[in-house]
């Protein structure tokens, strides 16, 4: 790195923008600002990490003129939940000349992301939306085991989570497809299925074991499809490691399918501090996985299982690091794609796990026997 990458953390002392400044600041060359509405938090965390504080809010009139009196390279939004937020963000950053890169997982904001396309290619920039682990490790584990199959059938993925309770407006956004309806690729057509039901189990190695987990709406539902030619179905679940929180969520998405609430949103500061409760009985471990079936090089079925593993709640810091490798890679001057994509192709698997390096994280690759490798 030949000179100053600087790279603004817009809700930057959040659960995952604390990661990522730590993470940024301890690369050599990177100017990093801890960027929020709250200057006293902002500053407490520059302090710590000896990044710089800014007062910044999202839906301020002068955005694209403070970005671009910074004079900094990139925006790396976790100023989440994404489910209702509009471009303005990304907008700005294309306006003010800085690459953009985000956290969202929220299906519609990172699949429609192209639309900003022409904009972000005019001004020589990249704009990447869904930089996390869906659906950027996720297809980084597919794009690495391709290659395994002569035939793709079947994607199964998931994250089974830790007891470690998110923020409130991250569990809103959970909660806003509970019960609710969405569209699945399932045997070559687009299916309905409804959130966080359809609990399957699966069987993580040890020490995770068992983890129970439902239907969750997320980009890679509609990405993968088109990403994948010919695979028959994708399918995304997710959970946590507490059971009782697990099938209470189950038991919750079934008084919103049926009728008896409209929605579990205005639940969430009421379940979160119930979560919270429960927390001393969890024991601290994540993981994630991604189950591939189909016909092999020579023709066999076969059905692989990429697992990633975290101890002693580590896993928050899983979804944290495409963000922290494409700036990496972008202040290197190895990631020369510019335009406005979802974040699919950028990052390697080995790129991605690199950033894993020191954490009480893991992977690993199983061959699951065929009866038991249907999804």
């Amino acid at each position: 790195m030949e000179k100053e990458f600087g790279v603004v953390v817009l809700g930057g002392y959040g659960n995952f923008g604390t990661v990522i400044v730590r993470r940024l600041c301890a690369i050599a060359g990177m100017r990093v600002w801890v960027a929020g509405r709250d200057l006293a938090k902002a500053q407490a965390l520059a302090t710590e990490t000896g990044a710089s504080a800014l007062q910044l809010d999202m839906n301020a009139p002068d955005l694209v003129e403070r970005l671009r009196e910074l004079g900094a390279a990139m925006l790396i939004s976790t100023a989440g939940p994404f489910q209702h937020q509009d471009y303005r963000v990304a907008q700005a950053c294309i306006a003010a000349g800085l690459h953009y890169a985000d956290l969202a997982d929220a299906r519609e904001f990172v699949c429609a992301i192209g639309e900003l396309d022409e904009a972000a290619r005019a001004a020589g920039v990249l704009v990447c939306s869904g930089a996390s682990s869906v659906p950027a490790l996720a297809a980084g584990v597919v794009d690495e085991l391709l290659p395994r199959f002569s035939r793709l059938d079947e994607i199964w993925h998931g994250i089974s989570s830790s007891e470690k309770t998110p923020g409130v407006s991250t569990l809103a956004a959970v909660l806003n497809y509970c019960g609710k309806p969405f569209q699945q690729w399932r045997d070559g057509r687009w299916q309905a299925v409804h959130g966080w039901q359809d609990l399957s189990a699966h069987d993580f190695a040890a020490p995770l074991g068992r983890r129970w987990v439902g239907n969750c709406d997320i980009p890679d539902l509609q990405l993968f499809p088109a990403r994948y030619p010919g695979v028959r179905s994708v399918r995304f679940s997710a959970g946590v490691g507490l059971r009782v929180t697990q099938f209470g969520t189950w038991l919750l998405s079934w008084l919103v399918r049926g009728g008896l609430l409209r929605s579990g949103v205005p639940l969430a500061g009421f379940l979160r501090r119930g979560a919270v409760a429960l927390e001393p009985f969890g024991d601290g471990l994540s993981g994630m996985f991604v189950r591939l079936r189909g016909l092999d090089q020579a023709g066999q079925a076969q059905t692989l299982c990429w697992e990633l593993q975290a101890l002693h709640n580590d896993g928050p810091n899983i979804p944290c690091m495409a963000a922290v490798a494409l700036a990496r890679k972008l202040a290197a001057g190895t990631l020369q794609t510019h335009g406005a994509v979802p974040c699919l192709g950028l990052l390697t698997l080995a790129e991605y796990l690199a950033e894993l390096d020191g954490l009480a994280i893991s992977s690993a690759l199983r061959v699951l026997p065929e009866a038991s490798g249907a999804a």
